[in-house]
């Protein structure tokens, strides 16, 4: 079986656009998906330590006992749980991937936009 895992907003009509993408971009069967409203917000602000050790602990058993392949950072248009435009959606993306690329060293991280057409678009991510 081969996974990767999902971090993605709780928002309905993100979840099958990430999982079109993810699926195609690692041809992997299944998508492990964490949910949590601005889930990229979260993690880049870190100013919730409790839920940042709840969604760790979630990427945790996808990535160490699924063996999941990549991990995606999902923001997307419209967020009601992170407001603000695109710029806003994936510098939160960003900063998020590079705190899971120190967790997960080991593991591909990657961020993903979700435009207001609901296409998803890798984005590109520094590691400073």
């Amino acid at each position: 079986m081969s996974f990767c895992t999902s971090i993605n907003c709780i928002d309905g009509r993100v979840q099958q656009p990430a999982l079109d993408y993810l699926t195609k971009r690692y041809g992997v069967r299944y998508v492990d998906t964490i949910t949590e409203s601005g889930p990229n917000g979260i993690l880049n602000r870190q100013d919730d330590p409790a839920l940042i050790e709840t969604m760790l602990r979630c990427i945790d058993v996808s990535v160490n006992k699924h063996k999941s392949d990549a991990i995606a950072v999902v923001g997307h248009y419209d967020c009601a749980g992170n407001p603000g435009d695109e710029d806003h959606q994936n510098a939160d993306t960003c900063g998020a991937v590079r705190f899971l690329r120190t967790k997960y060293p080991d593991t591909p991280v990657i961020g993903v936009y979700i435009d207001e057409s609901w296409t998803a678009q890798e984005i590109e991510v520094s590691d400073f």
